[in-house]
């Protein structure tokens, strides 16, 4: 049954999740050849103070990128779900009704966190090419954030698709896209790092959110 259900959630959104990474590696590329063309024709330490020193980036076009995909990744596996409320179907299997959701949800996360960390690892693997570990891992410490803030937008449009009241969509909806904007206000580099624990707990806190949109939809609210 469970891989039944794991093998269902892959088919609605592995074409996203292979977009995504594709993008994700376009992005990369673009990344580490404007690196490489600026140090050609800069002082490399030059380069280098202007990441120590003045708070520039070479990363910014990263930022917004987990936000689209976890946005998509939902809207792919949950939008299918809400059509006809074909997910009552779902519901009727033998198997604890939030257990089938918490599976769900599991894996469309599972699946997120894995492209997120392979995006970061790739970004780590090409700057250790070019930079010291002083500008790397302040680096690392700007972008989790907005990974973070991916897997957020993950959680909370599936809250907003699974509320089976328009009304209470909207109202999640503005109160989604006020809190997502915390993950991305701007900062200078590694700034974030006092509250990367308090971001990550609430990420974690995020991810069970589904659960009330899921009872609300099993029990029919209206």
């Amino acid at each position: 049954m469970f891989k039944s259900i794991i093998y269902k959630e892959w088919i609605k959104i592995r074409l996203i999740v292979l977009i995504s990474l594709g993008l994700s590696l376009l992005a990369l590329i673009n990344i580490f050849l404007k690196v490489r063309h600026d140090i050609l024709f800069v002082d490399a330490a030059n380069y280098w103070y202007s990441f120590l020193f003045r708070g520039s980036t070479y990363f910014g076009i990263l930022k917004y990128l987990p936000f689209v995909i976890g946005l998509a990744v939902a809207i792919a596996q949950y939008i299918p779900e809400t059509v006809n409320k074909r997910i009552k179907l779902t519901f009727h299997l033998p198997v604890s009704e939030n257990g089938i959701l918490i599976r769900m949800h599991a894996f469309g996360a599972a699946v997120l966190l894995a492209l997120f960390l392979v995006v970061m690892g790739l970004f780590t693997a090409g700057s250790a090419i070019f930079f010291p570990s002083n500008i790397i891992n302040p680096s690392l410490v700007t972008m989790t954030p907005w990974f973070l803030g991916g897997m957020a937008t993950y959680f909370l449009v599936a809250l907003i698709l699974l509320e089976p009241v328009w009304i209470f969509r909207g109202l999640y909806a503005v109160v989604a896209a006020g809190f997502i904007t915390v993950f991305y206000t701007s900062a200078s580099i590694g700034a974030f790092r006092p509250v990367l624990p308090a971001l990550i707990l609430i990420t974690l806190l995020l991810s069970f959110v589904v659960l009330f949109s899921g009872y609300r939809f099993r029990k029919g609210e209206m």
